[in-house]
């Protein structure tokens, strides 16, 4: 196949999908944070669950003068967490102002034989409006002093956007990608255009 064969065959591949979203603030004092958040489709036995990873910052950066530097974040000592559809939809009502933080101000817990992970989401207002999003990771037997956390301040216009992102996945996360079943329709047809005579008769 010649190179414009093959940049027709790319054109009519279907769209890609793009399961991953990142967001980052980074602040002047260093103590930013940004977030990943990635979809896992339901599929076979298994439920679907958004993978959030957050991570703090490590650099303030300097975008002054012609080399700049920009801040960075400590993606590999983040905490990752598994959101699954109870986790979500009790994300979505802080969201949504049905509740004013995760059970309560406490939290959302995950506990396994090796860690433990509180997630913490609450509404903000001082010293200005948001949602601030925290995890914290311990492992088991661990001294709480090297409790591991990242947190990161989503303002209004995004957490809209991730509240919104949220509430599109969850057919996703609850049945899979849907694929289009071949089955046969005659039966029904067939009733149907009984019905019909039977009503013009």
């Amino acid at each position: 196949m010649n190179e414009q064969g093959s940049m027709a065959a790319k054109a009519s591949e279907p769209g890609r999908y793009r399961p991953k979203l990142r967001l980052y603030h980074a602040n002047g004092k260093g103590t930013g944070g940004a977030i990943q958040m990635e979809l896992h489709p339901a599929h076979d036995e298994f439920d679907g669950c958004i993978m959030m990873q957050v991570a703090g910052q490590m650099t303030v950066g300097d975008l002054r003068g012609p080399n700049p530097t920009y801040p960075r974040f400590d993606w590999d000592g983040s905490v990752c967490v598994k959101l699954d559809f109870n986790d979500l939809t009790k994300m979505l009502q802080v969201f949504r102002g049905e509740t004013e933080s995760l059970e309560d101000g406490k939290g959302l817990y995950h506990r396994s034989v090796r860690a433990s992970t509180r997630i913490v989401l609450r509404h903000m207002i001082d010293p200005r409006p948001g949602y601030l999003l925290e995890v914290y990771r311990s492992g088991a037997g661990q001294d709480p002093a090297e409790e591991k956390s990242a947190r990161v301040f989503l303002p209004p216009n995004e957490a809209l956007g991730v509240s919104l992102a949220i509430e599109d996945s969850m057919g996703v996360v609850c049945f899979g990608i849907p694929m289009l079943v071949p089955h046969d329709t005659s039966a029904y047809r067939a009733a149907v255009r009984e019905a019909r005579n039977a009503a013009a008769a």
